[in-house]
């Protein structure tokens, strides 16, 4: 038995080593990928000023800038840079470091409430649609998930705003916060930028429940899409938990049928959610572009979409960089979560 535990730790530490190191060559694909496909653009400065600006004052900055020195001399000065949390500086001359200590938190913060909503919403209507297998429930709930998965985020968001905000007035329209909260979260003694955190912090309830009230529709509109993906893995999954022989046997020992489904088969059920919540949150990272742009949450998303109108590629090669390190650290999270709820991945 002793045996077999010491076996089973080592074969998780493997597993998760493994993941660990794998992360460092995923990373590096990535950012390979966005910096060539970059240049092969052109160089930033004269896409977002080439024609605003003399040629020779182009030329001038660019040869201050570097990118006239070879590609591949520009390829090792930028990995160089990122090794020491150097992300560039846009054209502007703001430091892309800087913007994504600033920006980054509000992205996290979208996402942590799309989560919840995902949640809230996906796992208990999977488990309503299993347990009414094929009856009316199950069909409108399978037609739910269908819907708010295909429908683009940005007509959800837009859909809610008309409603929430235009219509009903029961929600703001846009932000991260009031403009009075906002100046007041932002000047804060210890400012993390989680607004959540910094209203915390205020022990204002008002404060508080203006950051709660404004994070409804953004929350909602990309974390619906989530949802419907949980709903379809919890029904599908236990369905098939259901039909297990632990569940049969389960059932012959006179186990009442509720408590069958949320002690034998739910938690069985769930494994697979566990398991995709790594592709999830690099979906919803992408959605947040969509969701932060509608409703001008000021974001990684937000800002990725206004550099990119700017042809700023500097900044949007520093920001794709590091939602791909948060994607695929979170990925591996997410594995180590997995294996620690399913022995079976570890081998």
């Amino acid at each position: 038995m002793a045996k077999t535990a010491v076996s089973s730790r080592r074969a998780l530490a493997r597993y998760l080593l493994l993941r660990l190191v794998l992360i460092v060559p995923t990373v590096w694909i990535l950012v390979t990928v966005v910096f060539f496909f970059m240049r092969v653009i052109g160089d930033p400065i004269t896409a977002a000023q080439g024609g605003r600006l003399p040629a020779a004052e182009i030329e001038a900055r660019k040869q201050a800038a570097g990118y006239n020195d070879p590609v591949i001399v520009q390829y090792g000065r930028f990995l160089w840079g990122l090794l020491h949390g150097d992300f560039g500086r846009t054209v502007d001359n703001q430091s892309v470091s800087a913007i994504l200590v600033r920006y980054g938190p509000a992205t996290m913060e979208l996402v942590f409430w799309a989560l919840i909503v995902a949640f809230a919403v996906g796992v208990p209507l999977g488990r309503l649609a299993a347990r009414h297998y094929n009856k009316g429930a199950d069909i409108a709930i399978r037609s739910f998930a269908v819907l708010f998965y295909a429908a683009p985020v940005f007509f959800v968001a837009l859909l809610l705003k008309l409603v929430f905000s235009i219509w009903l007035g029961w929600l703001p329209i846009s932000g991260r916060a009031s403009p009075k909260v906002q100046t007041q979260l932002e000047s804060v003694g210890f400012n993390t930028h989680f607004y959540i955190i910094n209203a915390l912090g205020t022990g204002q309830w008002g404060v508080i429940k203006d950051v709660l009230l404004h994070a409804v529709l953004p929350g909602l509109a990309l974390g619906l899409l989530t949802a419907g993906v949980f709903i379809r893995l919890i029904r599908i999954n236990l369905l098939q938990t259901l039909r297990a022989d632990f569940v049969t046997a389960a059932r012959a020992r006179g186990v009442a049928e509720s408590k069958v489904v949320s002690q034998h088969a739910f938690r069985n059920a769930l494994i697979p959610v566990v398991t995709v919540m790594g592709m999830e949150i690099a979906m919803m990272l992408g959605g947040a572009i969509l969701t932060e742009t509608t409703f001008e949450w000021q974001g990684l998303g937000y800002w990725l979409s206004q550099y990119l109108l700017k042809r700023d590629f500097v900044a949007v090669q520093g920001i794709t960089t590091a939602i791909a390190v948060v994607v695929a650290v979170a990925s591996f999270l997410i594995d180590a979560i997995n294996a620690l709820v399913d022995p079976r991945v570890r081998y």
